[in-house]
């Protein structure tokens, strides 16, 4: 059965879905990028990027476009690059899962609106497609009952169980309907490209 999103909010419009909190924990794991001077009254652009290597790290496509970071490589389908960025090397790279329909995750971003790190939890909900300038239809993504708010896309979704990168951020839904019924199935659900559709292109990058 295919599903497809009646509505997507996306990260560069609108605000959040969900509730989420300020993460101490949110600042370890992922970065600030900024162009401009993010504020309350929108001025300014802020997304969050994940440490990968020394020096790389991994982001989604329409922030690494925004950003002030050189790109390394966009992927071809989905909503991801990498960017030329200096990190630190402790607990780098960061390891992999994918993740699986019913598994509880977590998310790390950073908040347009305080511009402070924030997180928050929630379960894999349903495979969706998701079309739009930055991410083909064939680049299926997961839904996720967890908050989300403007800033977070290229953050992090960690695994619960095992504290494994399970994907990236990319924007959220106000609802996802079931294509033939019309019936809305979930309302307000963060969006996020899982490990498996990029895992072969991050790979390559990396070695290249």
């Amino acid at each position: 059965m295919r599903w497809l999103i009646a509505l997507t909010v996306g990260c560069l419009s609108g605000c959040s879905v969900g509730h989420y909190e300020y993460s101490k924990e949110a600042a370890k794991r992922v970065d600030m990028t900024v162009t401009g001077i993010p504020t309350v009254l929108g001025i300014g652009a802020l997304g969050t990027t994940i440490p990968l290597t020394r020096d790389y790290s991994l982001t989604a496509a329409h922030v690494a476009k925004f950003s002030l970071y050189r790109v390394k490589a966009w992927h071809p389908e989905c909503d991801i690059a990498v960017v030329y960025h200096k990190n630190s090397e402790a607990n780098l790279p960061p390891p992999f899962r994918n993740s699986h329909i019913g598994d509880n995750v977590n998310l790390y971003g950073y908040s347009f609106i305080s511009a402070m790190p924030v997180s928050s939890s929630g379960k894999n909900l349903i495979n969706t497609t998701l079309a739009n300038d930055w991410n083909k239809a064939s680049c299926v993504v997961v839904a996720a009952n967890a908050g989300v708010v403007k800033g977070m896309s290229g953050g992090a979704v960690y695994n619960a169980s095992d504290d494994t990168l399970a994907g990236v951020i990319v924007g959220y839904s106000s609802q996802i309907d079931d294509n033939k019924s019309g019936k809305t199935l979930y309302k307000n659900v963060a969006l996020y490209v899982p490990y498996a559709r990029f895992q072969a292109w991050l790979d390559g990058v990396v070695k290249s």
